[in-house]
């Protein structure tokens, strides 16, 4: 064994029956203490290394090569489960993507903690609850006394990840993997685990490898960088090197598509193909044309896609309608809130009437017919809700909400009826909005057939809305799981403007997705807006997506509406510390390499 941590020698892993390895000769290492940053799309093989480092990988995957580990002896790939068991949590641990799924939901936080130190044997059982409180007090809990008898769900996604981190490193390993830990994350929350993550790595002296697909957040974490793609390692080197001089055209393709503030002349952002198209043809079988499994080049319309969206004469039509609304003051106002506050009641233990929550307080703004509004603001600031009462879905306390000519707050459920079909919701997570049950024709006809049109309408209204996201009407008879992250989002879309709204509402719709895919998104969102006269309002916690594709934005904090006005005056000159803390957390890959030593 060389000094070095961690060495990863020659890994190919190839699925049971396949030809083709989906991970080919990757060699890497780890020195003692080190932070290195495994970035690529979804696909590349990122998280296949780290879980053949865990030793984790599925039995119908067959591993060649060797994955060696200071204090381990032998090669990871051939131990047996036993011997894996220890080696986890002493030697290697890991903290994953989604906390909610990780912890036992049954369980109490102290007693997971205390569970993961008691299986090891690392510290005698009578000072384990000491131990547990410690690790609670050390990862910056909020009361950990109070936390260590509290349940998963009774906690914020950041406290969650906090109880995550303070398991892995429970039994101080060498090693920390970290895979995607802050990608659902409110910006503040996702600055504060950052530096949380680097601090605590640094008091333990471990070796880090931080997986994302986030350029910005590596270059705040790690001091060096590995590129994966197509299963492959195709670049590696210090942070700077890489993301200032990088030498493989995907490296610079991720890194055109990353940034929000570049555009091609037609104002559009660089997609990982048009980034590369200088560069040279982009592999379309590979990770890039984000194919799901068979028939890859069938998965997408291709470059003449926009040809095939509605008709321009329907479209004019559309805008046409759109620009001769009747107006208040020249401009016309789509959606009017009122003084809306919100606030539910709630109970303690034994059926006690705790004080109401206060979700939302005096709330008041306007939106006209063609504004494209984001709404910004952390977890808890009354985003959720206020979009809730704008679809119908809960009423205000006191305040009036007007949508079109529907009063929300009275309307009736034949009225709510027609303002579901006119105010369209795309969601976070396509793949729990979509379900797995129904091919993508019944997914994205069903609110037709709520209408009562008929089998031949409705199918030629799904084959245009499968056109304009994009995604050839080839795919109508498969399932949600054969698709890619970003081709069910885009099923998403098409779902949502089947039946042509006029307001569409997306909520995070781009915060889980990669960021080549998430600039063909985005990309989508500005012609969809534009091509049927949409209304948009865009629920997010990245002030970056929101800057690049709203006209104007409105602040909350706390049910508060705390600031608002053009996106380009709060971003130039925001009024409240509030929102230039947000401002000020959100990752930028140019701000970590300024700051980097």
């Amino acid at each position: 064994m060389s000094e070095n941590l961690l060495e990863v020698r020659d890994l190919t892993i190839t699925p049971a029956g396949a030809r083709a390895p989906v991970l080919e000769n990757v060699s890497l290492s780890l020195a003692p203490g080190e932070r290195v940053g495994l970035i690529g799309e979804s696909g590349s093989g990122k998280s296949l290394t780290a879980q053949s480092v865990m030793g984790l990988l599925p039995e119908e995957l067959h591993a060649e090569g060797s994955v060696s580990l200071q204090g381990f002896s032998g090669n990871i790939l051939e131990a047996k489960e036993k011997t894996l068991a220890r080696m986890r949590s002493n030697l290697v641990s890991m903290v994953f993507q989604e906390p909610m799924s990780a912890l036992n939901p049954l369980m109490r936080i102290g007693d997971q903690i205390a569970e993961a130190l008691r299986i090891h044997g690392a510290v005698a059982r009578g000072d384990i609850p000491r131990r547990v409180l410690d690790l609670l007090t050390s990862v910056h809990m909020p009361d950990p006394g109070s936390a260590r008898s509290a349940y998963p769900h009774q906690m914020s996604g950041g406290q969650r990840q906090r109880v995550m981190l303070a398991i892995a490193l429970a039994n101080s390993p060498q090693l920390l993997i970290c895979d995607e830990p802050t990608t659902a994350l409110d910006v503040t929350v996702q600055k504060h685990m950052l530096e949380l993550i680097a601090e605590r790595v640094a008091a333990v002296q471990a070796g880090l490898l931080f997986i994302t697909h986030d350029l910005a957040v590596v270059a705040e974490v790690c001091e060096r960088v590995i590129v994966m793609y197509a299963g492959r390692i195709v670049e590696s080197g210090t942070v700077r090197q890489i993301f200032t001089d990088p030498q493989h055209e995907y490296t610079r393709g991720l890194l055109a598509s990353s940034d929000l503030e570049a555009t091609e002349g037609n104002g559009k952002l660089y997609t990982l193909k048009t980034a590369l198209s200088y560069a040279g043809p982009v592999d379309e079988t590979s990770p890039v044309d984000e194919a799901g499994p068979g028939d890859e080049d069938e998965l997408s319309a291709g470059d003449g896609a926009a040809d095939v969206r509605e008709p321009a004469a329907v479209r004019e039509s559309r805008a046409a309608s759109a620009r001769e609304a009747p107006t208040v003051g020249g401009v016309a106002p789509l959606i009017e809130v009122s003084g809306v506050s919100k606030h539910f009641r709630s109970r303690g233990l034994l059926l006690r009437r705790r004080a109401p929550v206060r979700a939302l307080e005096d709330i008041s703004f306007s939106v006209a017919s063609g504004q494209r509004l984001g709404i910004v603001g952390e977890s808890g600031s009354g985003k959720s809700t206020l979009l809730n009462i704008l679809s119908g879905l809960d009423r205000p306390s006191s305040g009036h909400v007007r949508v079109g000519d529907i009063r929300v707050e009275s309307a009736s459920s034949s009225a709510l009826r027609s303002l579901r079909e006119n105010l369209q919701i795309v969601f976070q997570d396509p793949f729990a909005s979509l379900d797995p049950r129904m091919r993508i024709e019944d997914i994205v006809s069903e609110p037709l057939v709520a209408r009562g049109l008929g089998r031949e309408e409705r199918l030629a209204r799904v084959e245009e809305m499968l056109q304009a996201v994009d995604l050839d009407t080839k795919v109508m008879r498969r399932y949600p799981h054969q698709f890619s992250g970003g081709q069910r989002q885009r099923i998403s879309i098409a779902r949502a403007l089947v039946t042509r709204p006029q307001i569409l509402v997306a909520d995070e719709p781009v915060s889980a997705l990669d960021v080549s895919v998430r600039a063909q998104v985005l990309n989508l969102f500005t012609d969809l807006v534009d091509d049927y006269a949409l209304t948009l309002l865009f629920v997010s916690h990245d002030l970056g997506v929101v800057k690049h594709l709203c006209s104007d934005v409105i602040v909350m904090k706390d049910g508060h509406i705390v600031e608002s006005g053009s996106t380009e005056d709060i971003y130039a000159n925001p009024r409240e510390d509030y929102t230039r803390r947000l401002i000020a957390a959100t990752p930028s890959l140019a701000g970590a390499l300024a700051s980097a030593n």
